[in-house]
């Protein structure tokens, strides 16, 4: 050794330490406090970025600095060198010096845009080129024309969510806010956008006045404002007047196909297009119910009667049918005949190819064909939620659950306060048994929608699911004999059956039977097999007798009409087995499962449903192997709210016959997916 000081201790020396760690205090003092501060006071978010890299910047010079100079009664000096003053030293040292200064300011720079991302409440930025349009206010003397303002809020989304440069949230997601509400800031918020458009709407005989602004909210800055005075056969040059106006002002870019799909006039019959607003509303009432499509359909058959070449109508009605439950009258040859309209009179456009996307899945159950379609038509319209949502289903009966999460999760992008949007993605984790995830996701959509009786229903299943009746029944409380909802109340019937209070659920029943209307005859059909299975339990095996014969009456005729139709079925094969007709009870079941085969929500549905039988009769080998196959795969219940669980085993009171084989206990044992 030369006896030559360190050069660390060199560094000691001369003040680098002191120098660095004050610098690191003060500059992390100086991020936290713009950070903090600087979006309350609306200060734009480059203002942060700039303090973060001056920090970052001037760390390695103040360094360097203390290496160099320090501090002395006579002012600042150069740095006596000591024994460091040779040249391959002094060469060293400042290589020493840069790496330091340059790993910690790493570090500091990794310490800011970590909490830099914490104040973000570690959400990425969100776009500037995102938008939400909030409902229109209808400022007419007749309140009856809420509908037209609604109608002139959806074509103008429909029109900008043909831009692909922008991100649009859905109308489902903002419905419910009020037309000029105060609190633009959380609303943005809640949406996921940085940009709204407000507007209003006054409807006068054929006259028409539409009101918009666009705001930034982040600077609360007005972007853009505009009235316009039409006649009601020049309202389609206002919807893409604002649209492009919107895209303008966003610095959005514009295909040539978007700029020519803005120029279309889909008719020039005012009253046809009324209806078709008036439809367009109908079919924003309500989630998970049939009677608005019903209303809806009547106004775009008016539309499509009083305009034959109105193709959007046309391909409106055509959806509508399609997203119809199979049992409500002629719903896929309705469909078929108005999609072939609209294929006659537009085939290449965005919506008549949705259209028969729509149809292919829900009407044809045509898988492939459908996924291709809704691929292609997702490029023409890469702001509509719907089509992302449909890709979800489509996955989860070709079997590919995780891909049915990533769409889902798309289309929440575009849709996040969409409750029938959140029920169905919560309704794919409850299938992929992941409670947690979809626990979050219904009370997400009960925020929007509080104490709603479905949502509060579907979180019973899970509770049930996991052998929590006790949380079951507090979600379960507000569901009586004449709640209107054919989900809550076979939750509740199977709250009560768990619990084994049979009577209840047997009286709960026949004061529904007494008191209540039912839609249709599918659902009094299969409450009519509920009641059977209750009275069964309760040991009135004439009163189950009498309810299964009701329920073979109808089901039977449902299933002539209906042959591909799985939903009867398994309600029938179920009757016959109370019935005690084996025959005819294994043959429906089996007809069942030839109907499924090919999908993956409903084959394991099936396989649950031949179980019970199997049950029903003593096949105890038999349905033990079935259920310990559903206990491993995702799938669809046709039993339950959610698939089969070791809890649920336990607890359903169908099993029972099953309850003294080994095999059996085993499964019960089994810890909850």
């Amino acid at each position: 050794m030369n006896g030559r000081p360190s050069f660390f201790a060199e560094l000691k020396r001369r003040n680098v330490y002191k120098v660095a760690v004050a610098y690191a205090i003060v500059g992390w003092l100086l991020i936290q406090v713009a950070t903090a501060t600087f979006p309350v006071l609306e200060i734009p978010n480059w203002a942060i970025k700039l303090v973060i890299a001056l920090v970052l910047l001037g760390f390695p010079i103040s360094l360097i600095l203390a290496w160099a100079f320090e501090l002395t009664p006579e002012g600042i000096k150069l740095t006596e060198s000591d024994e460091l003053s040779s040249k391959p030293f002094r060469s060293r040292a400042w290589i020493y010096v840069v790496i330091i200064s340059g790993a910690i300011s790493g570090g500091l720079f990794l310490v800011g845009r970590y909490t830099a991302l914490n104040k973000q409440s570690g959400s990425a930025e969100v776009s500037t080129k995102s938008i939400a349009v909030l409902p229109f206010e209808n400022l007419g003397e007749e309140k009856a024309n809420a509908y037209f303002a609604d109608g002139i809020q959806d074509e103008i989304l429909t029109r900008l969510s043909k831009i692909a440069d922008l991100k649009v949230i859905s109308r489902t997601s903002t419905q419910k806010y009020k037309s000029a509400p105060d609190n633009l800031r959380e609303i943005a918020h809640q949406l996921g956008v940085s940009n709204i458009l407000e507007g209003s709407v006054q409807k006068a005989s054929d006259q028409v006045r539409v009101s918009v602004q666009l705001i930034d909210v982040r600077n609360d800055s007005h972007l853009w404002a505009e009235t316009y005075d039409r006649k009601l056969t020049d309202i389609f040059g206002v919807e893409s007047d604002v649209a492009k106006s919107i895209a303008q002002a966003l610095q959005a870019k514009l295909s040539g196909h978007e700029e020519q799909a803005f120029g279309a006039k889909p008719t020039t019959n005012p009253e046809a297009y009324d209806a078709y607003l008036r439809g367009l509303a109908a079919e924003g009432e309500s989630i998970r119910s049939v009677y608005p499509i019903q209303k809806a359909i009547s106004f775009y058959k008016r539309a499509v009667h009083l305009d034959p070449d109105f193709a959007l109508a046309w391909s409106k009605l055509s959806g509508a049918h399609s997203s119809l439950y199979p049992s409500f009258g002629d719903s896929t040859e309705a469909a078929k005949r108005a999609l072939e309209t609209a294929q006659k009179l537009q085939p290449d456009s965005s919506e008549t190819l949705l259209a028969l996307a729509q149809y292919q899945y829900s009407e044809l159950h045509d898988y492939d064909a459908a996924r291709t379609n809704f691929l292609h038509v997702s490029k023409m319209l890469p702001g509509n939620s719907e089509i992302p949502a449909a890709l979800a289903q489509i996955a989860r009966h070709q079997g590919n659950w995780e891909e049915a999460v990533a769409y889902y999760e798309q289309a929440l992008v575009l849709d996040p306060r969409n409750v029938e949007l959140l029920t169905e993605t919560a309704d794919n984790y409850d299938d992929l048994r992941r409670f947690d995830n979809a626990l979050k996701l219904y009370d997400r959509a009960l925020e929007i929608r509080p104490n709603d009786i479905d949502l509060l229903a579907s979180k019973a299943g899970i509770y049930q699911a996991q052998g929590n009746l006790t949380q079951a029944a507090r979600c379960l409380e507000g569901v009586n004999a004449l709640t209107p909802s054919y989900e809550a109340v076979p939750q509740k019937v199977d709250q009560l059956i768990f619990e084994r209070n049979y009577p209840g659920a047997v009286q709960l029943l026949e004061t529904r039977f007494a008191q209540f209307q039912f839609g249709s005859e599918l659902e009094v059909g299969a409450f009519q097999e509920f009641l059977a299975s209750s009275r069964l339990l309760a040991g009135d095996t004439a009163g189950a007798k009498a309810s299964a014969e009701q329920a073979r009456n109808i089901l039977e005729v449902l299933c002539q009409n209906q042959p591909d139709n799985d939903f009867p079925a398994i309600h029938l094969a179920r009757t016959y087995a109370i019935l005690g007709d084996k025959e005819s009870a294994y043959k429906e079941a089996e007809r069942v499962s030839a109907l499924v085969q090919n999908d993956a929500i409903g084959r394991p549905g099936a396989e649950e449903n031949l179980a019970l039988i199997d049950a029903s009769f003593g096949n105890n080998a038999r349905a033990i192997s079935i259920l310990a196959h559903l206990l491993q795969i995702p799938y669809q219940s046709s039993l339950y709210a959610t698939p089969l669980t070791p809890a649920l085993l336990r607890l359903d009171p169908t099993w029972d016959a099953l309850r003294s084989d080994p095999a059996f206990q085993k499964l019960c044992q089994n810890a909850v997916h």
